[in-house]
C-alpha cells in the first residue's frame, strides 16, 4: 500500500459523536446519578399499544412502609392540596404510630455503596402534627445499618391572625396577647407557616461496601409528616448531576458532538407525551414528571424475539437532566451540543397525532426551536439567557447546529418538506449562521429516503445553508456494513450526512467482536468520504442490565460496574486517532477488500494513522511504501482491538485494546479478526 504525503480532504473535529436518548434507563437510573426512584411520588404504570395505551397513577411506586413486628402499620398517603410545585401536585402523607417507624425505597435494584464513599441526602417536609424533634435516614440491609445520619425536624408555627398587627390587647385575651408575644419572639428565619415546605440536606458516608441495599427514612416520634423530591446522590457526581464512572466512560470516547435528546424521544407516543425541552429546566421540583415512551408495550415485542421489549411499565422521565444539564454535559466534555427537536408529528411508527402545519399550535413549535437558540447563545439579560444564568451558566454554550424532526418522511398526511421550510425560514430569520439538519426517515432502501435527498439537495441550490446535513439511520446485519463500505462513494458532496443512528444487529442482537468488526469496516469508508460525510453516532448509548428495551448498545452497566463493548472501543479508536485529513489511497482500498482487508488512513502534519480490519481467518502482510516506493520504516503504535475473554450470558463480549511499540520496516503483520489502528510518525 502506497501512502503518499498527501493531504486530501480535511475531516470534521466533530465527525465521531455519541447519541443520547432516555431508553434503556439511559437517564433516570443511569447518568442521571440520582438513586431514589418516583422520588417526587408521581410515577404512573404504562400500558397499551400505539393508538390505544394509556396510564394507570402509581404514585406509591417504589415505596413501601417500615415499621417493627406487631405495631400498628403506618399509614402512606399520596395527595394533593398544597405541593411543592404545582407541575409535580402529589406528595406523600405519612402518619406514624410509633418512634423510629418510616419508609423505604427501592432505588432502582437497590443502594450500592463503597466504603468511605459519600451522598448528599436531600428531602423537603412539613410537619402537620408530628411529636418527634428528628427524622434519620439509614441505609439498610439484612438488618445491618451501612449508613446513616439525621437531622432536626422544624415544627411549623400556627398562623394566627392579627399576630403581625401593632394593637392594644383588651385584658380579656391576654393568653391570646402572650401567644402573639411568643410567636414574635421566634427568630423569623426558623418562621414557618402550616403551609409550607422546609427543605432538610445531609450527608452520609457508607462504613462498609454494600450491594442491594434499603433506603429508609424514619420519623422519631410519632405523627403526621408530609415529604416531596427525596433524593440521594454521590458526592463523586460529577458537577453533582452525573454518575462519575459513565461519565468517565463518555470522556474517554473523546466525542465530537452529543446528539439529545432522541430519538423516539423527541416525538412522544402522543404529542403530550413529547419531549419539551422548557419543562426540563428551571428548578427540579418544577420539572413534570412524565412516563417514557419507552414504558409503553407494544403487543408485536411479546410475540417477536427480535423486538426490543419493555421491561417495566414504570419506567419515567424526571428529567434530572434537562436541556441545561445536556448542555452543560457537551461543555464538560468538549462536544459540540446537537439538540433535535419535534416539528408537530409523534412518533409516525406508533400514531398519527400531529398538529396542521398551517395552525398557531405549529407555530408554537417553531418558537421552541427559536426559544431554546436562545436559552443557549442569548445574553444574560434576553429573556431565556437570564434562566440560563440564574441556573449557574451566565456564559452562552456556543450552540451552533439544530437538527429539526427524527425519523419523519413525507406521506399524504404528514407534509415533512413544508415543515421543515418553515423552519428554516424562521430559524434563519433570526439566527442565519446556525446549521440545521433535516431528516430522510428510518430506512435507506425505500423511495422516501432518495426523495427526501432530493428535496434538501434542491432547497440548498436554491437557497444556500438551507440544510447543513441530513440524518440517516440504519440498522443492519454485519453483512450489508461490509457489503456498503463504499456507499458514500458516489454521493453528491452539496449536503452533507449525519450518520445519526447505526449499529451492526446480529440475529441474536448482542454486543460482540463479530458486529463492532462490521463496524469497523464500515467507518473506513466513512471516513474516506469525511468530506461528505460530517457527523456520525451509534446507538444507542447506554443500557441498564436487567432494563433494557432495545439492544445492542455501546456501553452497559448496572447499579456497580460499567461494561463497555467492542463497538465502544470501535468508537473510541476512531475518535481518538482520527487525524485531521484524509489520505488519499486512489483505489488501493478496493484490491485490499477483495482479500478481506478493510482500510483507511488519515492523518495530521506529524504523524499518519492506518486503520485495517482484517476480516480473515490468518495474519496478513501489509505493505508500506511512500511516494517514491520506498518501505516506510521507523517507530509506529499499534492499537488493536481484541476479545478479553469468553462472553458470559446476558453481558456484552469483553474486549480490551492492546498497544503495541513496534519498528516498521516497510511492513505490518495484521492480526487476524482484529482492528489495529498504526500511528506512524511522518518523517520532518
Amino acid at each position: 500500500m502506497r501512502i503518499t504525503n498527501t493531504f486530501g480532504e480535511k475531516i470534521s473535529e466533530d465527525m465521531f459523536g455519541l447519541f443520547f436518548e432516555d431508553i434503556n434507563c439511559a437517564a433516570d437510573g443511569g447518568l442521571y446519578a440520582e438513586m431514589i426512584e418516583n422520588r417526587s411520588f408521581e410515577a404512573k404504570e404504562s400500558h397499551g399499544t400505539p393508538g390505544n395505551f394509556y396510564a394507570i397513577d402509581d404514585f406509591g411506586y417504589a415505596w413501601h412502609a417500615v415499621c417493627k413486628d406487631g405495631e400498628e402499620a403506618p399509614r402512606m398517603q399520596y395527595v394533593t392540596g398544597t405541593p411543592l410545585s404545582v407541575e409535580n401536585p402529589h406528595y406523600l402523607r405519612f402518619t406514624s404510630y410509633a418512634s423510629g417507624q418510616g419508609f423505604s425505597n427501592q432505588a432502582y435494584d437497590g443502594i450500592y455503596m463503597e466504603k468511605g464513599e459519600t451522598f448528599k441526602v436531600s428531602f423537603y417536609a412539613r410537619c402537620v402534627k408530628y411529636q418527634g424533634e428528628s427524622f434519620s435516614v439509614e441505609i439498610q440491609k439484612d438488618g445491618i445499618v451501612y449508613a446513616s445520619d439525621q437531622v432536626a425536624a422544624v415544627h411549623p408555627i400556627p398562623y394566627l391572625p392579627f399576630s403581625d398587627l401593632k394593637m392594644e390587647i383588651h385584658p380579656e385575651f391576654e393568653d391570646f396577647a402572650e401567644r402573639i408575644a411568643a410567636i414574635k419572639a421566634l427568630d423569623s428565619t426558623n418562621r414557618s407557616r402550616e403551609h409550607q415546605w422546609n427543605y432538610y440536606e445531609m450527608h452520609i458516608t457508607a462504613r462498609e461496601t454494600v450491594r442491594g441495599a434499603d433506603f429508609i427514612l424514619r420519623l422519631g416520634g410519632t405523627g403526621i409528616v408530609e415529604f416531596d423530591l427525596i433524593s440521594m446522590i454521590p458526592e463523586s457526581a460529577v458537577a453533582g448531576v452525573f454518575r462519575k464512572d459513565l461519565f468517565e466512560a463518555l470522556k474517554e470516547m473523546n466525542p465530537g458532538f452529543i446528539r439529545f435528546p432522541g430519538g423516539c424521544i423527541v416525538e412522544g407516543i402522543s404529542l403530550e407525551n413529547r419531549y419539551q425541552w422548557k419543562k426540563t429546566v428551571g428548578e427540579l421540583k418544577d420539572r413534570k414528571y412524565i412516563p417514557n415512551l419507552w414504558s409503553f408495550e407494544d403487543d408485536r415485542m411479546k410475540t417477536e424475539p427480535d423486538i426490543m421489549r419493555p421491561t417495566t411499565s414504570h419506567y419515567g422521565q424526571s428529567y434530572g437532566i434537562g436541556f441545561y444539564e445536556y448542555f452543560l454535559l457537551c461543555e464538560l466534555l468538549g462536544a459540540k451540543a446537537l439538540p433535535v427537536l419535534g416539528m408537530g408529528v409523534a412518533c409516525q411508527f406508533r400514531t398519527t397525532e400531529m398538529v396542521d402545519s398551517d395552525s398557531p399550535e405549529f407555530d408554537a413549535f417553531i418558537q421552541d426551536a427559536l426559544d431554546l437558540i436562545e436559552f443557549a447563545n442569548g445574553p444574560a439579560d434576553s429573556r431565556w439567557g437570564s434562566l440560563r444564568a440564574r441556573m449557574g451558566h451566565p456564559r452562552p454554550f456556543g450552540l451552533e447546529m439544530l437538527a429539526v424532526g427524527n425519523e419523519q418522511w413525507e406521506t399524504q398526511y404528514v407534509d415533512l418538506y413544508q415543515r421543515h421550510k418553515k423552519f428554516e425560514e424562521a430559524i434563519h430569520a433570526v439566527y442565519p449562521d446556525m446549521k440545521l439538519l433535516g431528516t430522510a426517515g428510518p430506512i435507506l432502501d425505500l423511495p422516501l429516503f432518495d426523495e427526501a435527498w432530493d428535496f434538501y439537495r434542491k432547497g440548498e441550490a436554491d437557497k444556500p445553508g438551507f440544510c447543513y446535513g441530513v440524518d440517516e439511520h440504519y440498522y443492519v446485519p454485519p453483512k450489508w456494513l461490509y457489503e456498503h463500505v463504499d456507499f458514500y462513494d458516489e454521493y453528491p458532496r452539496d449536503v452533507a450526512v449525519f450518520a445519526g443512528e447505526y449499529a451492526a444487529h446480529t440475529k441474536e442482537r448482542e454486543n460482540t467482536m463479530e458486529s463492532a468488526l462490521a463496524e469497523a469496516a464500515f467507518l473506513t469508508g466513512v471516513e474516506r468520504n469525511a468530506d461528505v460525510v460530517k457527523l456520525a453516532s451509534y446507538a444507542p448509548l447506554f443500557n441498564r442490565i436487567g432494563h433494557s428495551q432495545w439492544k445492542p448498545d455501546l456501553i452497559w452497566f448496572d447499579d456497580q460496574k460499567v461494561y463497555t463493548t467492542p463497538s465502544y472501543q470501535v468508537q473510541k479508536m476512531y475518535a481518538n486517532y482520527r487525524g485531521d485529513y484524509i489520505v488519499p489511497l486512489n483505489g488501493q482500498e478496493k484490491e485490499l477488500r477483495a482479500k478481506g482487508i478493510y482500510v483507511s488512513v488519515t492523518r495530521n502534519e506529524d504523524e499518519f494513522f492506518v486503520k485495517a480490519v482484517n476480516t480473515t481467518e490468518e495474519d496478513f502482510l501489509l505493505e508500506f511504501e511512500d511516494d517514491k516506493g520506498n518501505g516506510i520504516t521507523g517507530e509506529a503504535k499499534a492499537y488493536i482491538l481484541e476479545s478479553a475473554g469468553t462472553k458470559e450470558p446476558d453481558l456484552p463480549e469483553p474486549s480490551r485494546i492492546r498497544e503495541v511499540t513496534t519498528m516498521l520496516h516497510g511492513e505490518y503483520v495484521l492480526e487476524k479478526n482484529k482492528f489495529t489502528i498504526l500511528s506512524v510518525r511522518v518523517k520532518p
